[in-house]
């Protein structure tokens, strides 16, 4: 007897089958195109945001300066001759480089000129040279050749950023200016030279006094805080919960409230540390110490996580081994879970310390955004951060403070990428695969 077997359609039509395929592979190719063409869009954006701010921010490196021949007068600095520091620290050494810079320019008439010849060189200049005396009292009574900071006008029209065919009305730099600007740089006292202060001095509100460290000092004390307060009450949460803690309703209630403090906007830690911090326990405001509490709190759940997930990483019979070697179970934890997890849990340590250092929303909240000119030098002093000093330059009006704010924000993105990479490089070191 004959079996009627019952043919598909796909059989009887091979073409439509064929067509089908085709089809799916045209679906494929363009997803994957796509895919392709995103990640290009990416990198091109990365690319353009990396250039404007290297392009901007490159010449905050280096800093104008000129050249004046100064007469360290001693009737003017040590009249009586006693060499007292408080006495030389007192001298108008301002007076004795306008001196200086009138001669050195000459023909210069009336007191607008002179105002005008003034603004050329910076208004911090004077406490330079008085660094200089106080470090060697014996210069005083002779002519030294010494450079000085010029102004922030005189540094844009020195990189190209004042263009000297604008009308005079319309340009920050006159033309009295331009011709003893001209003056200095033919005779060759006008030089572009490293920005030292960039990385040695804190906030001014003259451009080119302005530094970062102040800001960075104020990062370093702030994530220490952070560090100490989260990593070692990170780790024992995520210990507990993983290892000890009974399974329940009101363990995954906790689990759940972790995950979504992890997703909380940042700037409710700061309204948080605003309420308690400051007005219930009357800490110090804009101080790292604070700073360091709020992002301790916003980093807790980026360690957690990262923690159990390390943990759960670990293979049982790890600890099936040492328990049935008589290990208690502190001791498993202890001496062999955790030693293995500790790779996974430090690399997430970093990566929510790298989160935290470019925080600036719950720092704004307790008063980090004040105009802090003093390089903290504890943990309750006032001081800002690398972030917040990025916001505050870039609300500055001046031109000098754009190149200055990139510059900021290239080395903030450079410790940025360096914790990253040390993350990187700790998980390919220690990992270990089963």
């Amino acid at each position: 007897m004959t079996e009627n077997v019952e043919i598909s359609p796909a059989v009887q039509r091979p073409g439509l089958s064929d067509a089908r395929v085709r089809r799916r592979y045209r679906t494929e190719r363009r997803f994957k195109s796509l895919g392709l063409t995103a990640i290009l869009v990416a990198v091109a954006m990365l690319a353009t945001l990396m250039v404007t701010i290297v392009g901007q921010g490159y010449s905050a490196f280096t800093q104008t300066e000129m050249r004046l021949d100064v007469y360290l007068d001693p009737a003017e600095i040590d009249p009586d001759g006693t060499r007292d520091p408080d006495v030389l620290a007192q001298a108008n050494y301002t007076g004795l480089l306008r001196a200086a810079l009138r001669e050195q320019v000459g023909g210069v008439e009336g007191r607008r000129e002179r105002r005008a010849l003034y603004q050329m060189m910076s208004s911090g200049a004077g406490l330079d040279l008085r660094d200089l005396v106080l470090a060697d009292p014996s210069v005083i009574g002779t002519t030294q050749s010494i450079w000085v900071k010029t102004g922030a006008d005189v540094d844009m029209l020195t990189k190209g950023y004042i263009d000297r065919e604008v009308v005079e009305a319309d340009r920050r730099v006159k033309d009295n200016q331009l011709g003893w600007y001209d003056t200095l740089e033919a005779d060759g006292r006008i030089e572009s030279r490293f920005n030292t202060t960039f990385f040695a001095s804190a906030d001014s509100r003259e451009p080119e006094q302005a530094g970062i460290r102040g800001a960075v000092m104020g990062s370093l004390l702030t994530l220490t805080i952070t560090l100490l307060l989260s990593f070692p009450v990170g780790v024992m949460t995520a210990v507990y919960l993983e290892e000890f803690a009974p399974k329940n309703k009101w363990t995954d209630l906790i689990e759940v409230n972790i995950n979504n403090l992890a997703a909380v906007p940042s700037i409710v830690f700061g309204l948080l540390g605003l309420a308690v911090f400051l007005n219930a326990f009357g800490l110090p405001r804009s101080a790292p110490l604070v700073g360091g509490m709020v992002l301790a709190l916003m980093t807790l759940p980026t360690i957690i996580i990262a923690g159990r997930a390390a943990l759960k990483a670990v293979p049982p019979s790890i600890r099936e081994a040492a328990l049935g070697m008589g290990a208690s179970p502190i001791q498993t934890v202890t001496h062999h879970v955790l030693p293995l997890a500790m790779p996974g849990i430090l690399t997430g340590t970093i990566i929510g310390m790298a989160q935290a250092l470019g925080e600036t929303a719950p720092l704004l909240m307790i008063g980090m955004v004040a105009f802090i000119v003093d390089v903290p030098g504890g943990f309750t002093d006032a001081s800002t951060v690398l972030p917040v000093q990025v916001y505050l330059w870039a609300d500055a009006p001046e031109r000098a403070f754009v190149e200055r704010t990139s510059a900021a924000i290239m080395v903030l993105l450079g410790f940025l990428i360096t914790m990253n990479l040390a993350a990187i490089l700790l998980r390919k070191r220690f990992e270990r695969r089963w």
